[in-house]
């Protein structure tokens, strides 16, 4: 791969690795269902009066906003807002790739190989101990759970976007966000009431605008329209592993920006879960090289 399109590839890993601490900034002023509205409202307009509609009958953009715009984002939001760390979070939301193949065998009756079924056991054996390394209290655990539910709709989403077939990231992120400001905003009046909205609009800081504006423009423009050059440039198979770096962008950023401090247990927990990740994606290239080595 050209040195150009490494930079590339580098820069949506930085990026999106970086885009959970800029969450957590965010929620420090806006309520997570309204941060979601405000997000989806900067990510359709102006954006959709340039960005062509793609070729995808309207249900399925349906679908898709609401499982990987609307569902992911929610629960990933509040999974933060009640104490989720932000490194943490963007490791355990990588449980999607699991959720995927599970997923792709009950509905597309697609096969689980040896790798996936490895990969699952050994990550779940890292998610129990990141759980087991969480505070007793309900808001540590609460965000843990809520993470996984965020994993378990953006594994519905790429499941909707293989039903839909080849077609512009950009375009599909574009036109999939009508659907979630609605919801979101629904979301955020019976949940985060009246009051808060209104309190939280009245004091909308500079942090909180540079969040929503990086989460909108940055991390979901700027992200899916290099990604979408890479993966047009290059097999899908040498591109999509690179985003096992994001969880650890995340956590460094998150570390360093936020001093956020794990404990060993969930460290260990988080190496597992990579463990995972890359028998998942790697077992079978592992295998072949063993069987010519020997």
């Amino acid at each position: 791969m050209p040195i150009k399109d490494w930079i590339t590839a580098l820069t949506v890993i930085l990026v999106w690795g970086v885009n959970f601490v800029v969450i957590k900034v965010g929620l420090h002023g806006v309520p997570p269902m309204l941060l979601g509205a405000l997000r989806f409202c900067l990510v359709v307009f102006p954006a959709i009066l340039f960005v062509p509609r793609p070729k995808v009958p309207w249900r399925w953009l349906l679908v898709y906003g609401a499982s990987i715009s609307l569902g992911q984002f929610a629960f990933l939001f509040s999974a933060i807002y009640v104490g989720m760390p932000a490194g943490l979070a963007s490791l355990v939301l990588q449980a999607q790739a699991f959720f995927t193949v599970i997923l792709a065998a009950l509905f597309m009756h697609e096969a689980i190989r040896w790798h996936h079924l490895t990969g699952m056991l050994v990550s779940a054996c890292g998610l129990a101990l990141i759980g087991s390394g969480a505070s007793t209290g309900s808001f540590s655990l609460l965000g843990f759970g809520l993470t996984l539910c965020g994993a378990l709709c953006w594994a519905t989403g790429n499941l909707t976007i293989k039903k839909i077939g080849p077609v512009n990231p950009l375009s599909l992120v574009v036109w999939g966000g009508l659907v979630p400001p609605l919801p979101f905003f629904a979301l955020s009046y019976l949940l985060e009431g009246p009051a808060r909205i209104s309190e939280a609009l009245a004091h909308f800081s500079l942090n909180s605008f540079l969040a929503v504006s990086y989460l909108a423009y940055i991390a979901t423009g700027v992200g899916y329209m290099l990604w979408g050059r890479l993966l047009g440039k290059h097999p899908v198979g040498r591109i999509a592993p690179l985003t096992l770096l994001v969880p650890v962008v995340g956590l460094i950023s998150a570390s360093v920006l936020l001093d956020e401090r794990l404990s060993a247990l969930q460290w260990l927990g988080g190496a597992v879960v990579m463990l995972g990740l890359l028998i998942n994606v790697f077992g079978p290239r592992w295998l072949a090289a063993r069987t010519v080595a020997a």
